[in-house]
Formats: C-alpha cells, sequence, structure tokens
C-alpha cells in the first residue's frame, strides 16, 4: 500500500545550458529548456516496448539517494512548480502542463516529452530538468541534485482560458499522474480521492511480493489550436514482470473521461495480472464502526463496488475493512462495465472538511470484447485514513505466462453517480446490528442486517403490497426476514431486514435482492460477512 499522504525562463540559451551539464542543441520554449527532436510514433513506441520485454529487466541506475532521502515530506512540500514555466502555458490548447519534483517517496526519474508536428511526422523533445522551473527555499537539499535528474510526474492544470473554467489554472489541476503507473482525476464535484493505475501485479499474493511497474517517459501531444476540452499523452510503463505502451486521450468536461489504450508484454509470468486497477481507502461506514474509533461518523473515498455483468445484472457489494487481506473474484463474460464508487454525498455522514462526501466515484466502460475473466476485490485491514486499502481490477481466465501480450481499450469516468445508471432501484446503505428481538434475550452469534434501498421501481409498488426479499448465501440460516417503507416520507426508500445466524467462522458470501411476483425491483446486494 502506498501512503495517501505522502505524495528560468530560458531566454537565451548557451550559457545557460552550459551552467547546467546540458547539451549546448537544447532547445527554450514557454521557459523550459527542450532537447533536440528525434522521431516519435504510437506504433514506434510499442515496437519498442515489446523489444524490451524480451530482454531482462535493467533498473534505472539510483540517482542521488543520499540527496533525494533528504527531500522528505516536509522539504518537498515546500518545492512548488513555477506555473510561469507551465508547458503549453500561453497555448495552443487549454490546459498547461506543471511538473511534480523528485523526492524521498518518489525516487524515480520520469522523463518528459513534448511531441512536435512538422509537415506530418512527430518528433519528441525531451523537457530538460532545470531546478529554476521550482520555487525552493534556498537551503532546499533539492538544490544539489545533478543536472537533467528528470521528474516525479505530471499535473493537467485547469483551463487557462476564462470563460472555460471557474478555477484559477495556476492553482488547480484536474489530472495528476505520480508515483509508479498511479493517477488521479477530479470528478464532477471538483475533490481528488481514489486513484487508478496502469497495471496491478501480484496483489495479495501468499508468499509473493507486489511489483509496482512505473510509467518512466510521458510523452504530451501538442494540442490543436481550437482544441479545448482534451489533451493526448503517452506513457511507457516498465517493470521487472512487463513492459506496456498507453495512450490517454483525456477530456475536461463537467466530468473526466479518458480513452485508453493499452498495450502490455510480459517479460516473465505473473500469479495474478490485475488489469484496469482502482485503488481507494475504506476505513469504516454506518456498516461497521468500532466503538470510539474516530470522531467521524464515517471514513471512505468509496463504500462500494459496482458491477454490470455480461449478462445484463447489476450488482452492488458494499466495502470491507477486513481484519486479515481478503481476496473476492466475481466471474464474468464480456463485462459490460465496473467501478468503486462513493454513493454517500451527505455531509453530516462524514463530519470532515477533507469532503469526503464530493470524492469521485470511478467507473471502467470497456471498449471491445473483454473475453471471459473476472473482477476481483482485493479488501487489505486497515486502521487509518492514510492507507490505500481496496484494490479492484480486471484479471483475464488465461494464465499470465512470460510471452504474452495484451491490447486492451477501455474509459475511465470519474464521475459523481454511475455514468450508467441502473433502472432498478440501488443500495444505499448496509447496516449491522446484534440479532433477535427487543425486549427479548439476545441470541449470541447473531447478526441483524438492515439494507437499505432507493429508486423508482420501489415508489410504485402498490399500497398495501410488500416486497419479496429474495436471500441466499453459501450456508447459516435466515430468520426474521421482510421488507418495509423507511419511516421518513421518501418515496421509493425500503429495507430489507433479516437476522443470519452464521455456521463456522469464516467469511460468508450473501446475496440478496427485492422483488414483487416476477418483477425485479433493486441490483443484487452481495455482502461477504466475516462470523465473530
Amino acid at each position: 500500500m502506498l501512503d495517501r499522504r505522502s505524495f528560468l525562463a530560458a531566454g537565451g540559451a548557451a550559457a545557460a545550458l552550459a551552467a547546467l551539464g546540458l547539451p549546448e542543441e537544447a532547445l527554450a520554449a514557454n521557459g523550459l529548456q527542450l532537447s533536440q527532436p528525434t522521431p516519435f510514433s504510437f506504433d514506434a513506441l510499442v515496437a519498442q516496448a515489446k523489444t524490451l520485454a524480451a530482454k531482462p529487466y535493467v533498473a534505472a541506475a539510483p540517482l542521488a539517494p543520499e540527496v533525494l532521502d533528504r527531500i522528505d515530506y516536509d522539504a518537498h512540500g515546500k518545492i512548488k512548480f513555477d506555473p510561469a514555466n507551465a508547458l503549453f502555458r500561453d497555448g495552443p490548447g487549454a490546459f498547461p502542463v506543471t511538473f511534480f519534483h523528485l523526492g524521498r517517496f518518489f525516487q524515480t526519474p520520469v522523463r518528459m516529452h513534448v511531441l512536435e508536428n512538422t509537415d506530418g511526422d512527430a518528433f519528441a523533445r525531451e523537457v530538460l530538468y532545470n531546478p529554476s522551473y521550482f520555487s525552493m527555499p534556498p537551503d532546499s537539499p533539492a538544490r544539489a541534485l545533478p543536472p537533467g535528474a528528470g521528474f516525479a510526474g505530471f499535473r493537467l492544470q485547469e483551463s487557462r482560458l476564462g470563460d472555460q473554467s471557474k478555477l484559477d489554472w495556476q492553482k488547480n489541476d484536474w489530472v495528476a499522474f505520480l508515483g509508479a503507473s498511479y493517477f488521479r482525476a477530479i470528478g464532477e464535484l471538483y475533490q481528488y480521492g481514489l486513484s487508478a493505475r496502469g497495471l496491478a501485479l501480484d496483489v495479495a499474493v501468499p508468499d509473493k511480493a507486489e511489483e509496482f511497474p512505473t510509467f518512466t517517459r510521458f510523452y504530451f501531444e501538442t494540442p490543436a489550436a481550437n482544441n479545448t476540452t482534451s489533451m493526448t499523452v503517452y506513457a511507457l510503463l516498465e517493470g521487472p514482470s512487463v513492459t506496456g505502451v498507453f495512450k490517454f486521450v483525456m477530456q475536461r468536461n463537467k466530468a473526466v473521461i479518458m480513452d485508453i489504450d493499452a498495450r502490455m508484454f510480459l517479460r516473465r509470468d505473473v500469479s495474478r495480472l490485475g488489469l484496469v486497477p482502482l485503488t481507494s481507502m475504506y476505513w469504516y461506514s454506518e456498516t461497521i464502526k468500532p466503538t470510539a474509533i474516530d470522531w467521524r461518523p464515517e471514513v471512505h473515498d468509496s463504500d462500494g463496488l459496482a458491477i454490470w455483468n455480461g449478462a445484463g445484472e447489476r450488482i452492488w457489494r458494499p466495502l470491507n475493512n477486513p481484519t486479515q487481506t481478503r481476496a473476492s473474484a466475481f466471474a464474468d463474460t464480456r463485462p459490460r462495465g465496473f467501478g468503486l464508487l462513493q454513493r454517500d454525498r451527505a455531509f453530516d455522514h462524514y463530519q470532515d472538511g477533507v469532503n469526503y462526501e464530493k470524492r469521485p466515484s470511478l467507473w471502467i466502460e470497456p471498449l471491445g470484447d473483454w473475453g471471459e475473466g473476472s473482477v476481483q476485490l482485493i479488501e487489505i485491514p486497515t486502521d487509518d485514513e492514510i492507507h490505500d486499502n481496496i484494490v479492484a481490477f480486471w484479471v483475464p481466465k488465461a494464465e499470465a505466462k512470460a510471452g504474452s501480450s495484451y491490447s486492451l481499450q477501455y474509459r475511465l469516468h470519474w464521475t459523481d453517480q454511475e455514468p450508467f445508471p441502473s433502472p432498478l432501484a440501488r443500495c444505499v446503505a448496509t447496516r449491522i446490528g446484534r440479532g433477535g428481538q427487543p425486549g427479548q434475550p439476545r441470541p449470541q452469534g447473531v447478526r441483524k442486517f438492515m439494507v437499505e434501498f432507493i429508486g423508482e421501481p420501489l415508489a410504485t409498488v402498490p399500497f398495501g403490497v410488500k416486497p419479496e426479499v429474495v436471500l441466499t448465501a453459501a450456508r447459516g440460516k435466515f430468520s426474521y426476514v421482510f421488507a418495509e417503507a423507511v419511516p421518513n416520507g421518501v418515496p421509493g426508500h425500503w429495507r430489507a431486514q433479516f437476522d443470519f445466524t452464521p455456521e463456522g467462522n469464516e467469511p460468508v458470501d450473501m446475496r440478496m435482492y427485492l422483488k414483487v411476483g416476477d418483477q425485479t425491483l433493486t441490483e443484487t446486494w452481495l455482502y461477504q460477512y466475516q462470523p465473530g
């Protein structure tokens, strides 16, 4: 897991470049020093990644670790990129690009390039690191880095066109790539939250360490002058077990939409190949909260995994903070989509100024046929909000063997709600308490579940009719099962309640939905309950 909280003007040229130890042929543009151009194409980058995958992995040589280790959390926080040096500061396009500095927690140099088009041919020019791009204290350890050190990542700033954005682009960004293959975007509520990744390798595999491949190079396509809504970025991914190339076409509208074309090549076998991984934080919610663990009612970036499977079924799986790492797999063929969502949007449910109620939901829309595989959910114990302890991804059915290659196209929706809402009523809360009846001795080991749904199909249930609660579990016994309208006067707000008596101490998977006659009224609620 990663720590969530750990995160010159080049006018005249030759003399400044010589002082930096950089080649004199380097060129300057928009306050940034750029190398001489080299040919570029997406296909050539893919071919290069395939060639690299056939060779043993060679890690980049360490870059002044004695300096980077001194750029700790506090020192890194004092290093700010000067927006006057932003790429595309004056256009073309709407979105300037700024860069993150290297430091103790981000030590892998990432090479940044700008793409230019000459007579129909694309050329790449590297953005050459210069400490004067950043404002930093006179005694900052970053001043001891060697020339051309590189960067840690980048941001896409909000639109520089005043009539297009209500935010100051120099102070606000909408996409950030930083650390390994992690990246984030804000949603419709102007808030960062969960992250996506290029690839997840061997997450929660016993006796095997998780591998974190890294985006080592980025290429920023110079936008057309009339393009004011999107940015295209290419990335090279490298790691001991994999190489890959990603093309990101990122749209900034009400939500952030990313079309991604990914090509990956395995160097060696991978036990759990997690494609299109999402990473989030779930500490606790209304479902289960240990006594006095924290003053806030709920703390989470996401509260559930939603799946729209190939058979058309809509599934909602509330997240858990388990006592030990758990892996769940939901087998599927040609999935229609899945995502980690933040459905609870009420400030009173969090009472925190960090805006958990505004954290984006992230939905994955497959483009093309993904074949057979499974959506897998990894839940890792946490005792604080600083850790990303939830991972969800797609795992192909075929084993991931050395020499295998993958071509995957998909769309990421960073939104407020699901981009393709179900016509069924959706689950909005899962609550657990002691089983039994008030005023009577409570049976040991029995849990009461209250699962709330809201939506139009429940609002049209005829007066006097109660939906049927359809319940199944791998083992254990249900009792006191019934549905009732939540007594708050909100149309279509119902809850199913039941007692559950488990058998044994192993986790139990439960499934439930509401129906009237042959009509299904709600999405399918899945839950993994840990007895004890």
